[in-house]
């Protein structure tokens, strides 16, 4: 199965230049490397500070567009993983490993599988 593992992080903590975030930053350059050599890696992207993104919305057939995100949050989205894994708390293993862990966050949620059913609200 697999899943998306949203990395968050507050900007200022991961680029401040503390020793801690200088080594999670340099640690992070070989990480999609393990995940390759175990077998999990499927795909992942960094992303730009939310200041250069547009959140666009269309109501009523009109669209508008935000500049940056269009949540207020110290923490950003910074990127995206996709793993394989055998269920759940193998991802989560896996990811926990992840350098940005120790200074920000990791979401670890399963990648939608069409050929199921939809879930009932």
């Amino acid at each position: 199965m697999r899943y998306a593992c949203l990395i968050y992080y507050h900007p200022k903590t991961l680029f401040g230049g503390a020793p801690e975030s200088n080594a999670a930053l340099e640690e992070c350059a070989g990480f999609g490397e393990k995940l390759t050599e175990t077998g999990h890696y499927v795909a992942s992207e960094a992303l730009v500070l939310p200041e250069e993104a547009m959140t666009i919305r269309v109501r009523d057939g009109k669209m508008s567009t935000v500049d940056g995100p269009f949540m207020e949050t110290k923490e950003v989205l910074g990127g995206f993983i996709v793993i394989e894994a055998s269920d759940l708390n193998e991802a989560v293993q896996v990811m926990s490993a992840h350098p940005l862990a120790k200074i920000g966050s990791v979401e670890v949620r399963p990648v939608v599988d069409f050929s199921e059913p939809r879930p009932e609200l």
